[in-house]
């Protein structure tokens, strides 16, 4: 795995982790190019972050910050690994908790800055996080669960951002299940059993 586009460009990330799925190359950058310039300036928000490359990518492209959610430690460990890696910390949080817990936590413009979290930590970094949302949960994840985290997001992570995107990745033959009213679909890509949506308000 590398990083496509950006300050960081062609630096390969480190090792995945056991039991991680990371998005290919090819995937993250169709998706990338298709957020064009709302990844500039962005705070960035990557749950199941996985080794952290969705969010890297977005720091690398000029995400103002970005704030990664994974309960995992190997995979916190990586995601650590991959920012001093590519020099990217600075603008990262990196937090270890479980995303439901997190997301039923302070919303981000009630938050103040930090650079690592404990376990369970709830510490955002500022007041743009959630203007871009990565979503890569574990594709065996009950749609119940997935319906209460679009939810979440809804209820004051996204609120007063007239310019957010939430991408979420599901399994290609799979039903896109509940979202929000006044959520629409900004764009669908596919790349082999992948599905990518990206949902934004309705104008």
């Amino acid at each position: 795995m590398r990083i496509v586009a950006g300050s960081a460009r062609g630096l390969r990330l480190g090792k995945v982790p056991d039991g991680t799925r990371p998005l290919s190359d090819r995937a993250r950058e169709g998706l990338f190019s298709s957020l064009g310039r709302d990844v500039v300036g962005a705070g960035a928000l990557d749950l199941f972050a996985g080794t952290g490359a969705m969010g890297i990518e977005a720091l690398s492209r000029g995400a103002a910050s970005a704030t990664f959610v994974e309960r995992s430690p190997a995979a916190v460990a990586a995601i650590e690994g991959n920012l001093a890696r590519t020099r990217l910390g600075d603008r990262a949080t990196v937090l270890r908790s479980d995303v439901v817990r997190f997301l039923r936590s302070a919303p981000a413009a009630a938050t103040s800055t930090t650079v690592t979290g404990g376990e369970d930590a709830t510490g955002v970094v500022g007041p743009e996080v959630g203007e871009l949302v990565f979503m890569d949960p574990p594709y065996d994840l009950p749609e119940g669960v997935l319906a209460e985290l679009l939810g979440l997001l809804d209820e004051g992570w996204l609120v007063g951002r007239d310019r957010w995107k939430v991408c979420l990745t599901r399994p290609r033959r799979s039903s896109t299940g509940v979202v929000p009213i006044g959520w629409v679909v900004a764009r669908r890509l596919e790349y082999g059993d992948n599905l990518i949506i990206c949902y934004r308000r309705e104008e």
